[in-house]
């Protein structure tokens, strides 16, 4: 195999300490005129665990158990790592791998889904950091979307039903299954994928898998960490709506599954450990969350066999019907602008 070739983790990015947040949120939100008071608003998130989103150590933490499956499988591709909004930056990144003679590039995204903030607008930012990185920058292919790979299903699966064994033994059998993933305007629901809509259908279809392989047919699916301004419509049910909804028609106990998100965000810290579970335990309704892939064993095999199609020169097909390497043209496409945070991102 060509030494030219390479692997690429591809991330949202979070602040790793008090000072780092409010420039974050101000590089997520860049050129939204999104006010200093609402950031100050997300920001009081973070303050809750010292001003530390948990997404860049979970990308170190992926990046090196990346780097032992290739080497335990024989795969020869150095691993590289570069962010949206934080360090160590995209562009940065390329830049380091130009210098270091890299010309191919396959980039893994730590979102799984069709959407303008899940996959075009990864697509938008390597561009942009190549343009950065200057002519010498190495060429990245992004693999597509891999909602519907086994190793992506199976690794929720395992996570939920951990999470139900850890309910009261009274209860667990009889506990209802919610999903839950970032919400989006629905403007920018309708306009993913090819024929528009994906995104819900995808999401629907994990749910679905996953929840057979648990044994049952019955689930929900709800949304979370809405923003935007509040005449804007987005995708519900939100999470704890959805919760409160169960209640009364009396469920005795809940898993929820974080679906939408690879590792935990601040999101699934915020969203779900803290605003959902205080929800759950004001309605007296035991709560229990699975975790969500990030190094787990079968995952990290799929992101080998993937990158070592592209180190054999194969197309990067995703099994299950989501093949080829490349987005289609205008796939995901958005009229809406740069959203304030999307699927698998942002404050």
């Amino acid at each position: 195999m060509s030494t030219d070739a390479a692997f690429l983790l591809v991330s949202f990015g979070g602040p790793e300490g008090p000072d780092d947040v409010m420039p974050f949120l101000r590089n997520v939100t860049s050129g939204r005129n999104v006010p200093d008071e609402r950031l100050a608003a997300v920001a009081a998130h973070y303050s809750l665990f010292g001003g530390v989103s948990p997404i860049n150590a979970h990308c170190r933490e992926l990046v090196a158990a990346i780097e032992k499956d290739f080497a335990a499988s024989g795969i020869d591709l150095p691993v590289y790592w570069g962010n949206r909004n934080w360090h160590p930056y995209l562009a940065d990144t390329l830049r380091r791998m130009a210098a270091d003679g890299i010309a191919r590039v396959i980039a893994f995204a730590t979102s799984a889904y069709s959407s303008y903030s899940s996959c075009l607008q990864y697509l938008d930012d390597i561009e942009r950091a190549r343009a950065a990185a200057g002519e010498n920058a190495p060429r990245v292919v992004k693999i597509r979307p891999y909602f519907r790979h086994p190793g992506f299903i199976a690794a929720f699966t395992a996570a939920a039903a951990r999470a139900r064994a850890s309910l009261p033994e009274a209860v667990r059998d009889a506990a209802d299954l919610v999903f839950t993933a970032h919400s989006i305007p629905d403007s920018m629901a309708a306009a993913s994928g090819p024929s528009g809509g994906a995104y819900q259908a995808q999401l629907a279809e994990v749910a679905g898998r996953v929840a057979a392989g648990l044994g049952t047919d019955t689930w929900r699916l709800a949304y979370q960490s809405r923003s935007g301004p509040p005449a804007v419509p987005w995708l519900g049910p939100d999470i704890s709506d959805c919760l409160t909804e169960l209640a009364r028609a009396g469920s005795r106990a809940v898993v929820v599954v974080p679906i939408g998100f690879v590792s935990v965000h601040m999101e699934v810290m915020f969203d779900l450990d803290v605003e959902a579970a205080r929800t759950a335990r004001d309605l007296g309704l035991p709560m229990a969350r699975a975790a969500t892939p990030g190094t787990d064993p079968g995952f990290v095999a799929m992101i080998s066999s993937l990158a070592a199609r592209f180190a054999a020169g194969h197309p990067v097909d995703v099994p299950g019907g989501v093949a080829a390497s490349l987005c289609a043209p205008g796939c995901c496409a958005w009229a809406g602008g740069r959203p304030a945070s999307g699927p698998g991102t942002g404050p």
